[in-house]
């Protein structure tokens, strides 16, 4: 799915939590006018996880260990690091482009690439964003609900700053033969490796919820807004986003 359960389903259960303090619960006000669609879409996803994303990802964390895994992610994760600068710049957060950009360097320098995540024991934690959160601060409205097929629950702002962020990441394009191999496969392996890691949680909402489009779709609206309303959490996993490209 585009982005089904939770970059930290753990991080949903803060957000929920959250949300639940506020006086304007960010869980409420749903607009999906499409819902007929997106459960159909839903469905497809969810067989699709079932059929192969769920077993691959046992697969995968099984055949490696924990530390393998890790630089994987940190590696894939450094490379998304230049397009997020990018963003910090077009929402106006410089201090926080100058951040995730250091961060950069130091991981590139120091932690081979980024394999090491040197640069969070240093303090230079990943300021986590998206052009979805760059047109939310540019004032646009979030839209309506979407369900994308081998991508999963998002909005139609949110969709929208995925395809952007594919087009502005400079390591997209830039980067040619061993490097853009190291880096696409990087990708999909660690959307692997967060599947495995937080399996029992996905599962529990996929397969174990009395409605599970419901209870992905209210996950994914609560976690995505306290992330946009300042929370510090990334928004949230999902099974099959990068599975079949590059972020």
């Amino acid at each position: 799915m585009l982005n089904v359960l939770i970059k930290r389903l753990c991080a949903v259960s803060l957000a929920v939590a959250v949300a639940g303090c506020t006086a304007a619960p960010i869980g409420v006000g749903v607009n999906d006018p499409i819902e007929t669609q997106n459960r159909g879409t839903h469905s497809v996803n969810r067989a699709i996880d079932k059929a192969f994303v769920s077993p691959a990802s046992k697969g995968y964390g099984k055949a490696l260990p924990m530390p393998v895994r890790t630089g994987v992610s940190n590696f894939a994760s450094n490379l998304n690091l230049p397009g997020q600068v990018l963003n910090n710049l077009l929402q106006f957060r410089i201090e926080n482009a100058g951040h995730n950009a250091f961060r950069f360097l130091v991981n590139t320098t120091f932690g081979f690439g980024g394999v090491l995540d040197v640069a969070t024991d240093a303090g230079l934690d990943n300021r986590f964003t998206d052009f979805g959160e760059t047109l939310h601060v540019w004032g646009a409205p979030e839209g309506a609900y979407l369900e994308l097929p081998l991508v999963g629950p998002s909005t139609e702002r949110h969709a929208a700053g995925r395809i952007v962020d594919l087009l502005m990441n400079p390591l997209n394009f830039g980067a040619e033969g061993s490097l853009k191999t190291a880096a696409t496969g990087a990708s999909v392996a660690a959307r692997f490796g967060d599947r495995y890691q937080y399996s029992d949680l996905i599962d529990s909402v996929l397969y174990e919820s009395e409605d599970s489009y419901s209870q992905a779709r209210l996950l994914y609206l609560q976690s995505r807004r306290f992330k946009l309303s300042g929370g510090a959490q990334p928004d949230y996993i999902d099974p099959y986003e990068d599975v079949y490209g590059n972020e």
